[in-house]
C-alpha cells in the first residue's frame, strides 16, 4: 500500500524507557537507536537533522500475521485448532484476515497524514486497489490448477471473482477514500477529540455495520437448487429448502444468497468451509465422506470472501484507521497505549457478550461480533508489539518478522498462493516427478 513514514527529531537524548516522555532506550546487545517519537521540544527540528523511518512495530505485526498465515495453511490439515472454524466460533486461523485488514487501516492513517491533492490521492488509491484486485483474480480465480498439474488457464464463465486480495482491495479503497475526503480539522488534545475530528468516518462505519446487520437478518432467503458432479459420476441436482428470514446456518443465510444472485454460483469458491462440519463430514472437523443424513447444501459452493461479508471487512479496516490516528495525533507512549487499550478491551467484551446472547462469532459470514472480537485482539497484539519494539527497543528478536512484514505481499504471492512451489515443480528431468525438489532430496 502507500508508504507509512514518520518524521522525528534526531537530537532526542537516549534515556531509559519512559511512557510519559515517549522516549526509549535501546536493549543491551543491539546498536543504539531512538524511536520515532519527536523531541519534547515544541519547535520543529532543522530539516538537516530530520529523517524518515518506518513504524517498526507495524512491520513486525504484519510479519507475524504472514507467518501465522503460512503456519495455519500447512498445519491446519493436522491440527484442528489451527484450521478455520467449520462455521460458528473462531480458531487461530480466523484471525489472519482481520489482522491484515486492521494493519491496512493503521498504515493508511500514516500514509495519508498529509494530503495536498485529494483528487490525485484518490486516483492513486483507485489504481492500487485495481492492481490488487486483478492480482487476486489471477492468483485465486482458478488460473493455476495446482502445484503438480503443470497446467494453467481458467474458463471466464467459472472464474472465482472474490478472494483474499480482492477483499483487501475493496476495504483499502473505501477506507482510503474516507481518510482522504471525510475527516475534520479540529485540534486533538484528548481521546474524545479524536471522536470529534473523525466523527464522519465513525458514522460511515456505523452505517456500514447497520446495513450489513439489516441485510443479514432482514433478507428473505427462498428455496434454491444447484448442480454438482464428481469425477466419474453423473451430474446431480440438489434442492435446498429455506424460505426463511434471518437464518445464519450454512444453507440459508443471506450472505450466500446475495453472492449466488449477484456473482453467480459458478463464480463462488467450490470447497466451502462448512464441508468440514459435523453435518457434512464423518471426519469433522476435517474433510471426509458425507454422512448418510447429510443436508443437501453440504456440497454447495460458498465464498468465504463474498460481497456482503466483505462489507464488514471495511469496518475492520476503519477500526485500524482510528488506531493509526492515535499515532498521528499523540506524541507520548502513555497516551497512545491508553487510547489503544481501552477500545480494544471494550470491543472484546462487547464481542463476547454478543456471542453469548446468540450473535455468534462467524468468520464466513463476518458477523459483527467476529468483527469486534478480532479487531479488539488486533489492537491488543499491536499494543504489545509496539511496547516491546518501539518503546523498549527489542528489535533483534523480531528482525525476521520485520523483514517478512516489509515484503508481505511478495511472500503471500510466492508461498501462500503456491507460485513458488509451482515454479519449482515446473523444472524436471524427463518426467514431472523428477523435479528440483527430488534433486535436492526433499522429494516430489
Amino acid at each position: 500500500m502507500g508508504r507509512y513514514e514518520l518524521v522525528r527529531s534526531d537530537d532526542a537524548p537516549a534515556v531509559a524507557a519512559d511512557l510519559e516522555a515517549g522516549t526509549a532506550a535501546p536493549c543491551d546487545g543491539y546498536p543504539k537507536r531512538r524511536v520515532f517519537t519527536p523531541s519534547p521540544s515544541p519547535s520543529p527540528a532543522p530539516a538537516s537533522t530530520r529523517y524518515r523511518q518506518r513504524l517498526v512495530s507495524l512491520d513486525v505485526f504484519r510479519g507475524i500475521t504472514v507467518l501465522l498465515m503460512i503456519i495455519v495453511d500447512d498445519a491446519g490439515a493436522f491440527i484442528p485448532a489451527m484450521n478455520h472454524s467449520p462455521w460458528d466460533g473462531v480458531t487461530v486461523a480466523d484471525f489472519v484476515m482481520p489482522f491484515f485488514l486492521f494493519i491496512v487501516g493503521v498504515a493508511l492513517a500514516l500514509a495519508y497524514k498529509r494530503v495536498p491533492d485529494k483528487l490525485d490521492a484518490s486516483r492513486k488509491a483507485l489504481l492500487r486497489a485495481l492492481k490488487l484486485f486483478c492480482l487476486g483474480l489471477v492468483l485465486q480465480g482458478g488460473f493455476f490448477h495446482g502445484v503438480r498439474s503443470l497446467s494453467f488457464g481458467v474458463d471466464l464463465q467459472e472464474i472465482r471473482l472474490m478472494g483474499v486480495l480482492q477483499r483487501i482491495a475493496i476495504a483499502y479503497l473505501l477506507t482510503a477514500l474516507c481518510e482522504i475526503w471525510i475527516r475534520g480539522d479540529e485540534d486533538v488534545d484528548y481521546g474524545y477529540d479524536l471522536l470529534k475530528r473523525y466523527r464522519y468516518q465513525l458514522f460511515v462505519g456505523a452505517v456500514v455495520a447497520i446495513t450489513y446487520m439489516s441485510l443479514l437478518y432482514g433478507t428473505y432467503v427462498p428455496d434454491w437448487e444447484y448442480q454438482t458432479s464428481a469425477p466419474g459420476s453423473t451430474e446431480k441436482h440438489l434442492f435446498v429448502k429455506c424460505g426463511v428470514r434471518g437464518d445464519t446456518s450454512p444453507g440459508c443465510n443471506a450472505v450466500g444468497m446475495i453472492d449466488r444472485k449477484i456473482l453467480g454460483i459458478q463464480h463462488l469458491y467450490g470447497r466451502p468451509v462448512y464441508a468440514r462440519s459435523k453435518q457434512c463430514s464423518i471426519d469433522s472437523p476435517q474433510n471426509g465422506p458425507l454422512p448418510s443424513d447429510a443436508p443437501s447444501w453440504c456440497q454447495a459452493p460458498f465464498d468465504p470472501e463474498g460481497l456482503l461479508s466483505s462489507v464488514m471487512a471495511i469496518v475492520t479496516c476503519l477500526i485500524g484507521l482510528q488506531y493509526g490516528h492515535v499515532i498521528v495525533h499523540f506524541q507520548k507512549h502513555r497516551e497512545r497505549m491508553m487510547n489503544w487499550l481501552i477500545p480494544s478491551f471494550s470491543m472484546l467484551v462487547l464481542a463476547f457478550a454478543m456471542d453469548f446472547f446468540g450473535l455468534h462469532m462467524n468468520k464466513p459470514l463476518y458477523t459483527l461480533s467476529y468483527t469486534l472480537g478480532t479487531a479488539g485482539a488486533a489492537g491488543l497484539l499491536f499494543s504489545g508489539i509496539y511496547t516491546l519494539v518501539d518503546i523498549y527497543g527489542y528489535r533483534r528478536p523480531t528482525v525476521a518478522m520485520e523483514w517478512m512484514g516489509m515484503h508481505a505481499l511478495m511472500i503471500y504471492v510466492l508461498i501462500a498462493c503456491n507460485v513458488l512451489p509451482i515454479f519449482i515443480h515446473g523444472f524436471y528431468w524427463k518426467e514431472p516427478k523428477n523435479n528440483l525438489l527430488k534433486f535436492i532430496g526433499i522429494g516430489a
